[in-house]
């Protein structure tokens, strides 16, 4: 009789092994942010690192499956913002609440920036794209209403968002320090228009 497990109970195993596993993940990245170890997040789900890169083949597959929920919040509060009024306001509160994430959510902005671990050439950055495609309405709005220049791009404000929280994670009071930086890059992206 062969000494295997059938193909059900091998994918329930997967299941459970996958949840545990990024269980483990949320909690080792929001104490430790981007960096978190995979092994040690190995140890903690109780398999070995081979399981872990069987689920998360590299580290942004991880970090992406832990934003995956908080993705899903900003892309809902944007296409709730998508029909405010004044465009630059739901522009500029949208992104607020990005940067807002990104300090609050440790591991969020690594998710979202390029360049701060190899690219996933199989994968591509799915978190960034879906922010930037809830940016893309609200930008494109905002634009045609004059509120911000015209070349002005969804990466290019993802970018300043991460920049901000990555600028801020070390400072004593990240999130006002955040909330600084993002009110002067604010001023300058998109100024206030005067009342006449």
């Amino acid at each position: 009789m062969p000494d295997h497990q059938p193909a059900d109970h091998q994918r329930a195993d997967a299941r459970r092994n996958y949840a545990r596993i990024l269980a483990v993940a949320e909690q080792e990245v929001a104490a430790h942010g981007g960096g978190a170890s995979l092994e040690q997040i190995a140890r903690t789900a109780g398999v070995g690192s081979a399981t872990v890169r069987r689920h998360f083949p590299t580290r942004r597959a991880l970090l992406e499956a832990v934003s995956s929920r908080r993705i899903d919040t900003l892309s809902a509060r944007a296409r709730d913002l998508a029909d405010r009024g004044d465009s630059r306001d739901a522009l500029l509160d949208w992104l607020s609440d990005v940067v807002t994430y990104c300090v609050t959510a440790r591991g969020l902005a690594a998710t979202l920036a390029y360049g701060d671990v190899p690219p996933d050439p199989v994968h591509g950055n799915t978190c960034a794209a879906a922010i930037q495609e809830a940016a893309d309405p609200l930008l494109r709005r905002a634009a045609q209403d004059g509120a911000v220049a015209p070349d002005v791009t969804a990466a290019d404000l993802i970018a300043l968002a991460v920049g901000i929280a990555l600028g801020t994670e070390h400072h004593p009071d990240p999130a006002a320090r955040a909330d600084r930086l993002f009110r002067l890059a604010v001023a300058g992206l998109s100024p206030a228009r005067s009342e006449r």
